[in-house]
């Protein structure tokens, strides 16, 4: 049987005297969409920081079929890519620099432009950024720099890449083209594990759940047998609504 791509058991966080996140387990595989998701504090962006080994938590933790506490930084961030909800980047180097540094894993040194051309470009046309390769960073828009580091996490070939809240930011049609590329990612041989808020969104996009409230898990699974009424009352205090929100699709182009 295949190891899991990222595989928690357990985990625990505690913030000083505050446990934010208890007893929180995954196994998530290549070729998977998993969605981490619920109310404002639920333990989301802990979770996924968890994973990422952003912050000190106790359990099981593995990435690759090894505890992610014995890889090297350079190993784990070929192994592990994460994209955070806002970057401290506040500097004018350009977008094709701030994708590059996502090479890092790969080079003994600071990567080579020429050399890593290849994955560069390839990530930067992922994400629609190729065209904005020389523009600094620090003049970009919130949702233009979302993409970036999206291009820089992809541009270091780990198979799992975690996100936390990808469409913030994003105008209607990126959102959606974010999102289905997250699907085809996957397909492709990733596994996706994103903190999602918006609940119809995880419907759609993600094959696989957890549903957090109050640093525990309420639901974990298919998506379709954790999203549900029960669960969404209990949890929020509201009832689901089918078809109720405005729906979106990207539009066929113009001939």
């Amino acid at each position: 049987m295949t190891s899991p791509a990222l595989f928690a058991c357990d985990l625990r966080v505690q913030r000083g005297s505050r446990t934010v996140l208890e007893g929180f387990e995954i196994a998530a595989a290549v070729g998977g969409v998993y969605a981490l998701t619920g109310p404002n504090g639920a333990g989301k962006s802990s979770a996924l920081k968890a994973l990422a080994g952003l912050l000190p938590c106790s359990g099981q933790l593995q990435a690759a079929g090894r505890p992610l506490h014995t890889l090297s930084p350079r190993e784990r961030a070929r192994v592990l890519a994460y994209v955070p909800q806002q970057s401290l980047l506040t500097s004018g180097i350009s977008v094709r620099d701030v994708v590059l540094q996502g090479r890092y894993a790969h080079d003994a040194v600071w990567p080579h432009k020429h050399k890593h051309t290849g994955p560069v470009d390839h990530a930067m046309m992922q994400t629609d950024v190729l065209g904005l390769a020389d523009r600094p960073w620090n003049q970009l828009s919130g949702g233009e720099q979302r993409r970036v580091l999206l291009a820089r996490a992809l541009a270091t070939e780990a198979k799992v890449i975690l996100l936390d809240e990808p469409t913030t930011s994003l105008d209607v049609a990126h959102a959606l083209q974010l999102l289905l590329q997250l699907r085809e990612l996957a397909q492709q041989g990733r596994c996706i594990i994103a903190v999602l808020h918006d609940l119809d969104q995880v419907q759609r996009y993600a094959e696989h759940s957890v549903l957090l409230h109050r640093g525990r898990t309420v639901a974990a699974g298919p998506t379709s047998e954790v999203i549900t009424n029960e669960n969404i009352r209990r949890v929020y205090g509201v009832e689901l609504v089918p078809n109720a929100a405005l729906g979106y699709r990207l539009a066929e182009p113009v001939p």
